[in-house]
């Protein structure tokens, strides 16, 4: 492709940016787009995947009909399959008429599957059958339907990784990657981020009404430097919070330090710190890790030696007495019960006392982390879920278990 078609792409779709790896990915969506071949767009979290399927969609022959994003991270597990591919009437509770779902409603069209690694492995099933002959059967019909669907996929998560720990089909993988397009992270697109710095600064001048903030060159520097691990949206984020809360509009290396760590190597997103000096949520939420982690592990070490103890016991007790150990020593025993024959029940129901009492303690520490970020946000689910580092769909089903959804 030219340069000028190139850059009649970009200004139409609002790209902005003149790094190879863009480009690239943008020269093979438009090389892709008049087929029917699936594609799999991989990258990390933030650097813009969404614009690739639109760019595809909209060159290809399907242009004119239906397109439908679909984030799978954010779908209910219990509900995912009747999203996808519809269900009939009274097929589950709540369901009172049918529906087509979204591979129905798409025929002709294309869908773009955001987060595919986060499909469960049953949907992962009949995503592949659909892929390879068109068909589906509804949630819970008996009729095979047809639909003819272009599907463009995305995902930030290592795949190879998922298929070794069985969390992702192998050969979902194949069918999935006809067409690979890699979308580089930030910090191999040099000068665009000073490109995307001033794009995100006059929009935030513009919107509301403030002087446009800039950079001197120390602090250009620095942005080139660091390695940027939320990407263009972390970009996006901080350009905003510094138009916001700079009082000087030229932004020094010292000033740009308060928003971005400044060991220049680190992969680890910025605390912003408080003028109060009150701590952050985001140390809160790592001591809050911290302990979840610890707790986990001492029930673990608590299961186990319970285990090996159980083991034991249930032993026959071939040795010679003297060479048997009392198992006296090993736990205390209730007066009245002989020392000779301990009741292996009762082990079990103080561990099972022990373990209970532990998963008790976790719950709640999780529900307090999904409470605190749930007001953190305003009840903003989906910037819940990215405080915690898990995905939607596991955000939805902690409010379930936690009953906050009332």
């Amino acid at each position: 492709m030219n340069t000028s078609e190139l850059q009649k792409i970009k200004q139409r779709y609002n790209i902005v940016g003149n790094s190879d790896g863009l480009n690239h990915a943008l020269d093979v969506a438009l090389q892709v787009a008049p087929t029917d071949l699936s594609v799999l767009i991989v990258g990390e979290s933030g650097v813009g995947k969404e614009i690739i399927p639109r760019v595809i969609h909209d060159n290809s022959p399907r242009k004119r009909e239906k397109y439908f994003a679909i984030n799978c991270g954010s779908i209910p597990e219990g509900t995912i399959d009747s999203e996808l591919f519809g269900h009939e009437k009274g097929s589950f509770t709540g369901a009172i008429g049918e529906s087509e779902g979204y591979f129905g409603a798409a025929n002709k069209g294309t869908i773009f599957l955001d987060e595919v690694g986060e499909l469960p492995i049953a949907t992962q099933a009949r995503l592949l059958r659909v892929l390879e002959t068109g068909e589906y059967i509804r949630v819970g019909g008996t009729k095979v339907m047809k639909t003819d669907v272009r599907i463009v996929a995305a995902t930030n998560v290592n795949i190879q990784k998922a298929i070794s720990e069985g969390r992702f089909r192998e050969d979902l993988y194949y069918r999935l990657n006809t067409i690979p397009i890699q979308m580089p992270p930030l910090r191999d697109r040099g000068q665009d981020i000073i490109l995307l710095f001033r794009l995100f600064a006059m929009q935030m001048a513009e919107k509301y009404r403030l002087p446009k903030i800039t950079l001197t060159e120390e602090a250009k520097q620095m942005m080139l430097r660091y390695k940027w691990p939320g990407n263009v949206r972390q970009l996006k984020n901080i350009t905003e919070q510094m138009s916001v809360l700079s009082e000087e509009r030229e932004i020094t290396a010292d000033a740009l330090r308060q928003f971005i760590p400044q060991d220049a190597e680190s992969t680890m997103l910025a605390t912003i710190q408080s003028n109060n000096g009150s701590h952050s949520y985001e140390n809160e939420r790592e001591l809050l890790y911290k302990i979840l982690y610890e707790l986990r592990g001492n029930v673990g070490d608590l299961r186990r030696e319970m285990n090996s103890l159980r083991e034991q016991l249930q032993t026959p007790m071939t040795q010679p007495q003297s060479l048997q150990p009392a198992t006296s020593d090993l736990l205390p025993q209730p007066a009245n019960i002989s020392t000779q024959a301990p009741d292996i029940r009762s082990i079990e129901t103080v561990a099972e006392e022990v373990t209970d009492n532990e998963s008790l303690n976790l719950d709640e520490l999780g529900r307090q982390m999904l409470i605190k970020a749930l007001e953190k946000n305003g009840g903003n689910r989906k910037k819940a879920a990215q405080e915690l580092g898990i995905s939607d769909r596991t955000l939805y089903r902690r409010i379930k278990q936690y009953g906050l959804d009332e």
